[in-house]
């Protein structure tokens, strides 16, 4: 692991990028660190050097946001942390926010990005995903951070799955509340998500897309990766039918599955 900064976004590489394997970045969801990969790393480090980084705002990575932000910001984030590495061109791989970011990085930056997977993913703002968001939003400023991290893994994950793991969400929480970013800066990458609308552009994303979705996610409608999958000119639709908003860490073998498949030209 070689850890580093790009614009003071912390970034991690696994693996040498002189050894000329194809590179991975990851890109997480509203939490932003790049830890949220850990299901992923065995099965991408066996054939790909993996770039993890913290979005701006969270985890290791710089508080202050830009102004205004959005995710052509974060978009051009990913951007940074491929400069700082001399990467012209990567495979992108991005959860919910992080996968909205992709999608605006291959709008902005065509030649940048290889293959592209949107892991519950939109393209347009959508009345379940504000009210979810909404709901989350009264959490954090009526009932404060505590509370927020508590009714997490409702939104995350499925209701049986909370019920085995829930020893392990208890343990983790105070860590996630200890670490948990400034107020302000997620009611504003929060609503960085709910203004995001490249519906129009989709036409214009060219890159082979995996648009990779759970049948239960509570947080975000299965109907969202559909719209995409009709809009973009190459884009391969993959819905697994268990594991919620989270199922890259609920059912993480049969979304890597998948995932290398895709990455490395099994599938379309």
């Amino acid at each position: 692991m070689t850890p580093g900064t790009a614009d003071g976004l912390h970034y991690e590489v696994r693996g040498d990028l002189t050894d000329g394997r194809a590179v991975v970045i990851l890109s997480a969801g509203l939490g932003g660190s790049g830890a949220f990969w850990g299901p992923q790393m065995a099965a991408l480090s066996e054939r790909f050097t993996v770039v993890l980084y913290d979005h701006r705002g969270t985890g290791r990575s710089v508080r202050a946001l830009t102004n205004p932000h959005s995710v052509a910001a974060m978009a051009h984030d990913i951007v940074k942390v491929m400069d700082a590495l001399a990467l012209p061109r990567a495979h992108v791989v991005g959860h919910a926010a992080g996968g909205n970011a992709g999608l605006a990085l291959a709008l902005a930056h065509p030649d940048r990005v290889e293959r592209l997977v949107v892991v519950n993913g939109w393209s347009r703002p959508d009345p379940h995903i504000q009210r979810c968001f909404d709901t989350r939003l009264h959490l954090l400023n009526d009932s404060g951070v505590a509370a927020y991290v508590h009714a997490q893994p409702l939104f995350l994950y499925p209701a049986d799955w909370i019920s085995v793991h829930s020893d392990r969400l208890d343990a983790e929480e105070p860590h996630h509340v200890a670490n948990f970013p400034p107020v302000a800066v997620m009611r504003a990458r929060i609503q960085a998500l709910l203004d995001f609308d490249i519906d129009a552009d989709l036409p214009r994303i060219a890159c082979p897309v995996l648009l990779s979705a759970s049948a239960d996610d509570m947080l975000v409608p299965v109907a969202c990766s559909r719209r995409l999958a009709q809009r973009l000119p190459s884009a391969t639709l993959d819905i697994t039918p268990w594991g919620g908003h989270g199922f890259t860490v609920t059912a993480p073998q049969i979304f890597n599955s998948a995932l290398v498949s895709f990455l490395t030209g099994q599938t379309a």
